[in-house]
C-alpha cells in the first residue's frame, strides 16, 4: 500500500508517460517559398489533447540556419506556451517562418516540439516531435 492510497490520489505520471499526449498536424501557407527573397510563409500548427487529463503544453519550433521568426533570420528557436489544454481541445498555433538572400533553393526541414509540463514549465512529462519539410524554389 503506497502512501498515497491512502489519501485517495492516484499517480497519473505513469499513464501520461506511456502513450503520445497530443494529435498534431503541420502545414505552410503558402506551401512553399520564394528562395533568395525577403518573404514568409506562415506555418500552422493543430495540436490536440488525446489525454482524459488537463495538459500544460508548451510547443517548441527549430528552424535550419538559412531561415528564421523575423526578417533578418537572426533566431532559429521559438518556445510558445500554450498554458492548460483541455481533453480533447484544439489549439491552433500560427508561426511565421521567414526566407532571406541566403536561403537557397532547397528543401528545409523544421522540426516542431510538443511538450507535456507538470507543476510548471520547469518540468517535462512527456514529449511529441514531429518534422515537416519546407521547399524553397
Amino acid at each position: 500500500m503506497k502512501l498515497l492510497d491512502i489519501f485517495g490520489k492516484k499517480d497519473v505520471g505513469e499513464e501520461l508517460i506511456k502513450k503520445v499526449p497530443y494529435g498534431m498536424r503541420l502545414n505552410f501557407h503558402p506551401y512553399r517559398l520564394n528562395a533568395n527573397k525577403m518573404e514568409s510563409v506562415l506555418m500552422i500548427i493543430e495540436l490536440k489533447n488525446l489525454k482524459e487529463e488537463v495538459l500544460l503544453t508548451s510547443v517548441i519550433v527549430q528552424l535550419p540556419k538559412s531561415l528564421g521568426f523575423d526578417q533578418t533570420a537572426l533566431s532559429n528557436a521559438r518556445e510558445i506556451r500554450l498554458g492548460e489544454i483541455k481533453p480533447g481541445e484544439e489549439k491552433v498555433i500560427k508561426v511565421e517562418v521567414w526566407g532571406n538572400p541566403r536561403t537557397d533553393a532547397g528543401d528545409y526541414p523544421i522540426q516542431v516540439t510538443a511538450i507535456c509540463h507538470y507543476r510548471n514549465y520547469g518540468y517535462m512529462l512527456n514529449a511529441e516531435k514531429k518534422e515537416i519539410v519546407l521547399r524553397a524554389v
